[in-house]
């Protein structure tokens, strides 16, 4: 798959930085859009929705933290740290918040792009992430990841493939929205002008084969404009 279908957002104030990441990611044929405050930042990510965020933690007008705690209220995009803190605790609460990695400054060429590529690496092939025998289940709906089946009231449900890798995706974030962006990207690897309605068409099927009438959010709520959040209790 060719990286320049990905959109990274850099979250940095040192010019010098910024450029320079941008060089190195425009080079691995990687769209790139900067910000150089934290708050400009959570805009352009609300707006532009990336496939990765790219960020330093000592911003002028917030810490980059608060960025994390903003973003991860409505997205599981990946959250790659580039910061000069190098203390332990800095690294944990950054991960505890959300980030998907930490790098410490000065960092090389080789080692931000493996890092980046890995973080996209994780997000494409979530859907495998689950553990081998491990099972879901909300309310009358169960999930069995191993078999990749799906049944309700104990009653096998017939999705196709696309369906499945749609709910199976949405149910190892659960409780958390996942935007149409990084779902699209997850499923199909890339954005295309009918992708949304694409992907509205496969929900509509899901939750036609689940039981739900319209208006029915009993397993999945759409998060109009977002995503979709598949609800944890």
């Amino acid at each position: 798959m060719s990286n320049n279908k990905y959109k990274i957002l850099v979250v940095e104030d040192d010019p010098n930085i910024t450029s320079f990441i941008q060089a190195v990611l425009e080079a691995n044929d990687f769209q790139v859009l900067t910000a150089p405050l934290c708050r400009q930042g959570v805009l352009m990510f609300s707006s532009h929705n990336p496939d990765l965020v790219v960020l330093d933690l000592g911003l002028p007008d917030m810490d980059g933290l608060d960025f994390i705690r903003q973003v991860r209220q409505t997205s599981m995009v990946p959250i790659l740290v580039l910061s000069a803190r190098t203390e332990e605790s800095d690294k944990v609460t950054a991960l505890d918040l959300g980030a998907n990695d930490y790098v410490t400054k000065p960092f090389g060429t080789a080692e931000l792009i493996a890092r980046v590529r890995a973080a996209l690496r994780v997000t494409r092939h979530s859907l495998q992430a689950a553990a081998p025998g491990s099972i879901f289940m909300v309310d009358n709906l169960v999930i069995d990841y191993d078999r990749r089946q799906v049944a309700v009231g104990g009653k096998l449900v017939h999705l196709t493939q696309t369906e499945y890798n749609i709910l199976a995706l949405l149910s190892q974030h659960t409780g958390k929205v996942m935007t149409y962006s990084a779902i699209i990207r997850a499923i199909w690897g890339s954005m295309d002008d009918g992708s949304i309605k694409k992907l509205q068409v496969n929900m509509a099927n899901i939750r036609k084969k689940l039981g739900c009438r319209p208006g029915d959010n009993r397993y999945v709520t759409n998060e109009l404009g977002v995503g979709y959040r598949m609800l944890d209790e």
